[in-house]
């Protein structure tokens, strides 16, 4: 499935939830879904395709060899993480399989969805990745590297060189903030992440019921 076939349904008003690892988004986004949103997340879908029995692991054992199954067939996380940051062109390999099985699985969820808008989460979100056709806007959640690194291995058993491995291939916070429509700042108290997300979603209540309208009256949105 190409970035063609992955266009926006008529009507429909797709927000496209991206920020590095540690950031929050997931926070932000369940704050979202709280609020009334729908949400597809490709780690989600990437986690069930890469599950025992998954759609993907076929591909992958055929690709990398029995190594990077656990003893119930899923993918053996670290095994892979170990090689994908090593080498780049396993790294490709890998995202050859899976990215065009996440898009198709992320289409469909998303045309399937009754609410009034949706994010579609999208950690490595890029210009060239084939998401961007779907969305109408671009959220940031954003916050500093070292509060991103102390996040995650707060949370992890991952050590400070293993986490800034997985910054190191993620895009820069530069180029995330470059392409956003709208930015979260998730740098300091939780606190202060649910009014910034209950303004967001009003705003964007606003903007899909104004899509929803051009799209019934045949006129183009925005």
């Amino acid at each position: 499935m190409g970035p063609a076939d992955f266009a926006t349904a008529a009507g429909r008003f797709v927000v496209g939830l991206t920020g590095g690892i540690g950031s929050g988004k997931s926070t932000a986004a369940d704050l979202f879904v709280q609020f009334g949103a729908g949400l597809v997340d490709t780690d989600a879908i990437a986690h069930r395709l890469t599950g025992p029995g998954g759609d993907a692991m076929q591909a992958i054992l055929a690709a990398f060899g029995p190594g990077a199954a656990r003893p119930d067939g899923g993918l053996d996380r670290d095994w892979m993480r170990q090689r994908a940051f090593a080498e780049p062109a396993e790294r490709a390999r890998l995202e050859a399989i899976l990215h065009p099985m996440i898009r198709a699985a992320a289409g469909h969820e998303l045309d399937r969805n009754a609410a009034p808008y949706c994010l579609l989460a999208v950690p490595l979100l890029t210009p060239g990745g084939g998401y961007r056709e779907r969305m109408d806007r671009i959220l940031v959640v954003d916050c500093s590297r070292e509060r991103q690194i102390d996040r995650v291995i707060q949370r992890s058993k991952l050590s400070r060189e293993q986490v800034m491995a997985i910054i190191a291939v993620q895009a820069t916070r530069e180029q995330r903030l470059a392409m956003a429509d709208d930015v979260i700042d998730n740098d300091g108290a939780a606190s202060a992440l649910r009014p910034q997300v209950e303004l967001l979603h009003q705003k964007y209540l606003r903007l899909a019921l104004s899509k929803r309208t051009a799209a019934s009256l045949g006129q183009p949105d925005g």
